[in-house]
């Protein structure tokens, strides 16, 4: 799928197009988005000693940075590996169960999805009106709100369904659901819940600015608005999730977002290259770093 979407973007702008856009981009502001991305994950690599603590492993946090940064290179293989690299690397270096390191970890993703969930609240926010006039330029008034009530009513009936149910099935989601809430809840428990929830907004943030301050790596995209932003930063960052580290998927979730917005169809998938190839740089060398220093470090152990 990745090499398709390429494929296909490299259909709608020539390679040789693409090509001009990468050397007249100004790379100062490239450096400093890849910066402010590396702060995030720094961040991240400091609040995960922070989510283990309550469960007495005090980590070293060099052993966290780098068991972050080998997860990020090992989902270019195959996606969501890196989650389970990243425990694993955690039981051989820092001697934590795997059981426990990979539940703080989808403690971690329950937090980062609360916060996601809450971009995406602020951006229907602030544009609402361009989001409700563009999707009633293309469904009708009733189309939506019959949707909206279908998908409302299936979701009340799933839920009346789960919660009487005694098969197998709906009591695993069930308690798939109950432990999302309770994964949730239990890091306002943390002792230094107020370091983790600051470190969850801050990494947060460094990717939105990460996001923002690259687009003035292209000219041809100055005046880009913070609705525009908003709404490529949400699609693009799912997209990350659709193929192995965004590869094809990012630059085709950016243009489709700024494009709503009328900007240059060109220069918007340029820059959606520009920032997905110097992000994924700084992943595989840092990454790479990582996973040949990490023996080196703990060569003790």
């Amino acid at each position: 799928m990745g090499f398709f979407l390429v494929w296909y973007s490299l259909s709608k702008v020539s390679f040789s197009e693409l090509l001009e856009y990468f050397k007249s981009a100004n790379y100062f502001y490239v450096f400093l988005g890849v910066f402010f991305g590396l702060l995030s994950h720094i961040s991240r690599a400091y609040r995960w000693v922070f989510i283990l603590e309550p469960l007495g492993y005090k980590i070293k946090f060099a052993n966290s940075f780098m068991a972050v940064f080998s997860a990020y290179l090992i989902n270019f293989t195959i996606p969501r590996a890196g989650e389970v690299a990243r425990a694993t690397i955690l039981t051989n270096y820092e001697k934590v169960p795997f059981e426990k390191g990979f539940g703080t970890i989808v403690a971690e993703r329950i937090a980062d999805l609360i916060i996601m969930f809450l971009i995406v609240g602020i951006t229907l926010f602030l544009q609402f009106d361009f989001i409700f006039d563009f999707l009633e330029s293309r469904f009708n008034f009733n189309s939506i709100l019959i949707a909206a009530l279908l998908l409302l009513s299936l979701g009340f009936v799933a839920f009346l369904i789960i919660r009487k149910s005694t098969s197998g099935l709906a009591l695993k989601i069930k308690t798939f659901i109950t432990g999302l809430i309770d994964g949730a809840l239990s890091i306002f428990k943390m002792k230094k819940k107020w370091a983790f929830i600051f470190h969850t907004f801050f990494i947060w943030i460094m990717y939105v600015l990460m996001f923002y301050v690259t687009t003035f790596a292209v000219p041809e995209l100055e005046g880009v608005t913070i609705g525009a932003v908003l709404i490529g930063f949400i699609l693009a960052s799912f997209s990350i999730a659709a193929t192995n580290g965004g590869i094809g998927s990012f630059p085709v979730a950016v243009v489709t977002g700024f494009t709503l917005f009328n900007l240059p169809y060109s220069p918007s998938l340029a820059f959606g290259w520009i920032m997905w190839t110097a992000q994924t740089a700084m992943i595989i060398i840092c990454g790479g770093a990582s996973l040949i220093c990490l023996p080196l470090f703990n060569k003790k152990k």
